[in-house]
């Protein structure tokens, strides 16, 4: 089979982990051929740096390239919903970064357009693609740690000056920089949807969030408690908790070490990229790229390690949370409008 022939949509920071982290795996079975960024200087350092042979101003000129299987799309929030249609209208597939979109309605509406038009779209949840959650899933499913009473987490960096996290029009904030990552992990963990939702946050002058601490009660007793943070650095370790024993995922959202049930500590090494990543254990965005690979080739339009079912459940969450504590973007308001105009 040819390789999976990828097109990147940035030239930002996760743009180039992603791109390094592809450099590890075959090339018979992964190629990055193309990235469009809006700014010539970028896009040309990027395609440069990394040997892509073509390289777009814009991103449309990305979505007409023929030679491209899928897209990566790693721009700020706020625009995944337009360019992942963009790109789903000129038939390609999509990795699109958490969050998917900034709301329910827009992820939901984008993934069922992808199902009309028969392509494989997957929102970008890395964490679960890591080997050391393969390990924790297995446990699960033999039931070692018996019935899971907490998951426990907590995510934090002293982030919140960043214009990306700091500013609405970006779609910033913590709930949706690092909340979808705790939130994702309880959902994984208790299979099934929350009954209860208690949120609590601070904002900033921009009226975004800077963090927040979030209750989660499951139907089956279990309580999942998550706290993000923008202003400080947190632990950013799991602790999953049953009747039987717990395990300790350390730094969660992408670990290559865990706690096990017995006390040993097992350790996941990552692979080493020709070029360094930017940010933390990037290179285990490789992992998430294979799974693309694996379900387009079966012919696949959705993972079932991160379902359109999951994504809009953790997007469901998100909403509620912002509710609670106060969080608009424009998005909002400009979706349903359109929506509403449809009625």
């Amino acid at each position: 089979m040819p390789p999976l022939r990828w097109g990147i949509v940035s030239a930002g920071t996760i743009a180039h982990d992603f791109v390094c982290a592809v450099s590890t795996l075959p090339e018979s079975d992964h190629k990055v051929v193309a990235v469009a960024a809006r700014g010539l200087d970028n896009v040309q350092k990027f395609a440069d740096l990394h040997g892509i042979a073509v390289f777009h101003v814009g991103y449309e000129a990305l979505a007409r390239d023929h030679n491209v299987d899928i897209v990566y799309i790693g721009t700020v929030n706020t625009v995944h919903y337009e360019l992942a249609i963009m790109m789903l209208d000129a038939g390609k597939h999509i990795l699109c970064e958490k969050p998917l979109c900034v709301n329910e309605g827009q992820s939901k509406a984008l993934f069922d357009y992808a199902r009309e038009k028969k392509l494989f779209c997957m929102e970008a949840m890395w964490s679960r693609f890591f080997p050391a959650y393969n390990h924790l899933r297995e446990r699960l499913r033999k039931e070692d740690l018996g019935d899971i009473k907490e998951v426990k987490s907590e995510l934090g960096f002293p982030i919140s000056k960043v214009e990306r996290i700091r500013m609405g029009h970006l779609g910033g904030g913590t709930v949706l920089d690092l909340g979808v990552n705790n939130i994702q992990l309880a959902l994984w963990v208790f299979q099934e949807f929350p009954d209860e939702i208690v949120a609590e946050g601070e904002l900033n002058e921009e009226n975004i969030d800077t963090e927040m601490n979030v209750k989660l009660r499951f139907p089956c007793g279990g309580v999942a408690q998550m706290r993000t943070s923008g202003v400080k650095q947190l632990s950013n370790q799991a602790v999953i908790t049953g009747t039987e024993g717990k395990i300790t995922l350390y730094d969660f959202w992408c670990p290559i070490e865990l706690t096990d049930i017995d006390g040993t500590v097992r350790s996941y090494p990552l692979a080493n990229s020709k070029i360094e990543c930017i940010l933390k254990n990037s290179v285990g965005l490789r992992y998430e790229a294979e799974e693309c690979r694996k379900r387009i080739l079966a012919g696949d339009l959705e993972s079932q390690v991160m379902s359109h079912k999951d994504s809009l459940d953790v997007a469901r969450v998100v909403d509620n949370i912002r509710k609670q504590i106060g969080i608009e973007y424009a998005e909002d308001f400009i979706f349903k409008a359109k929506r509403d105009s449809l009625k």
